[in-house]
């Protein structure tokens, strides 16, 4: 069998992308090393996705037809998307001619009779080297205009379209450089050893999750070091876990605080005052969450003065991707009041899009896939409209929920996300060293405990 090479040149495939855009051509099939039947193309071309068919006749015409359906045995297929075409010569403009297909008309109709058959309008293969047309029957062309008038085939070939997709965001899918980042990170005020990260977000939003997951990435293993129980079981308890990238190794520079999810209603979820308490640095590890009631003064260990590194130096939500629609309308009320509050206080503010695999088919199937999705870009940009943050803020993840291994592109989106906090924290810092020994935006905003709760 003779070597399967196209015969399109470099010129024919510029044109072709013209009508596509920027795309990567498969050849799957050419009737002269595979053969001039039916079958023969229905064995390779069968089930490959969007294909170029391209024929060339005994009077030098390039012409064809695009579909972005499967071709199968038998069957007809709509495709508005469909058109037939023919790649013109530097004397006519160099520039292909379009014929698309009428709307809500049979685009392909498939049969082992024959090879490509768009709309009985041109159908290639017909007793062999031949073509068949009938113009008007699904796409308007004249015979002239798409292939001289000449049926004699000198070749077939079909081209599986395979779309070259532009990531909307560009990453180094290196986990060694961002672990570099993260141990080697100083805070920028020498008072300060560790960044205080405070996680908040609705309830089963994978908040513990993510911490969890952090935890794995540096221990070289999944852990479990919050516990998680199924069915979106709240947390009750703030708690704060410093990092350590093995059993014996130094501690990290960073703390992650875990809260109770934030809820609709006012039975349950946190209340936004324990936020701000927790944030200004009042709020003791370990204190249980009252929904009804937000932490008072006269509480057991209360913090009354909290050094800045008590106090939280960036605040990250986690929202579940997954969800068709991202925040409820209640929610989002709720959580642009506490968004507003914390502007107040010149905190910075990180999203984590957790859950984008169950979101997006194309991340199950690949998480590297995350910033080539545009359902992920979409929900980025949905998030970014409802809470008012900007989507250099936004980063799409993947916790260990049910994995038992590690994965390396994984670890890269958690350690992207954690040293964009950690940059963030140190924004914040460097604004206060600023304001030394003057007053912080701590000190100088004033926040009431026990205000209505929102």
């Amino acid at each position: 069998m003779s070597e399967v090479t196209s015969q399109l040149t470099t010129e024919d495939q510029k044109q072709l992308s013209q009508l596509l855009g920027k795309v990567k051509l498969h050849l799957l099939y050419k009737a002269s090393v595979h053969g001039f039947d039916g079958k023969s193309f229905h064995d390779k071309c069968d089930g490959q996705g969007p294909t170029f068919t391209v024929g060339y006749n005994t009077s030098g015409y390039i012409f064809g037809g695009y579909t972005s359906e499967d071709f199968v045995t038998y069957g007809n297929k709509n495709d508005n998307n469909a058109f037939l075409f023919r790649l013109t010569s530097d004397e006519l403009g160099g520039k292909p001619l379009k014929f698309a297909v009428e709307t809500d008309t049979v685009a392909v109709f498939n049969s082992l009779e024959h090879g490509p058959n768009f709309g009985d309008s041109l159908v290639f293969l017909v007793n062999g080297k031949k073509i068949k047309y009938k113009p008007g029957q699904s796409y308007n062309f004249q015979k002239n205009n798409l292939f001289g008038g000449n049926v004699q085939l000198l070749e077939c070939e079909v081209y599986r379209v395979e779309e070259i997709k532009t990531a909307w965001r560009n990453i180094n899918w290196s986990s060694h450089s961002e672990l570099s980042l993260i141990k080697s990170h100083k805070p920028s005020l020498s008072s300060v050893s560790q960044a205080r990260i405070l996680l908040i977000g609705p309830i089963g939003g994978g908040k513990s999750s993510f911490i969890n997951s952090v935890n794995s990435v540096f221990r070289g293993h999944v852990t479990n070091r919050v516990l998680i129980r199924s069915g979106g079981t709240n947390t009750k308890m703030y708690s704060t876990y410093s990092l350590r990238e093995g059993k014996d190794d130094a501690t990290l520079p960073l703390i992650l605080c875990d809260t109770m999810g934030i809820s609709e209603g006012t039975e349950s979820g946190i209340h936004s005052d324990d936020i701000i308490s927790i944030i200004k640095g009042h709020v003791p590890k370990r204190y249980q969450f009252n929904t009804a009631s937000p932490i008072q003064t006269d509480a057991k260990d209360y913090i009354k003065s909290a050094t800045i590194g008590q106090r939280i130096h960036c605040v990250v939500y986690a929202i579940d991707a997954s969800k068709s629609t991202l925040l409820s309308p209640e929610m989002e009320k709720k959580m642009c009041v506490i968004r507003s509050q914390i502007d107040d206080l010149e905190i910075p503010q990180i999203v984590l899009l957790t859950k984008v695999d169950e979101a997006c088919p194309l991340v199950r199937e690949d998480v590297k896939n995350v910033y080539l999705s545009k359902l992920i870009e979409k929900k980025v940009r949905e998030v970014e409209k409802q809470l008012s943050l900007p989507a250099l803020c936004i980063f799409p993840v993947k916790n260990y929920c049910s994995d038992l291994e590690l994965a390396d592109n994984t670890n890269v989106l958690l350690l992207s996300a954690v040293v964009r906090m950690l940059q963030s924290a140190n924004d914040y810092l460097e604004n206060l060293d600023e304001d030394l020994p003057g007053s912080i935006p701590l000190a100088r905003e004033s926040y009431e405990i026990g205000s209505p709760r929102v």
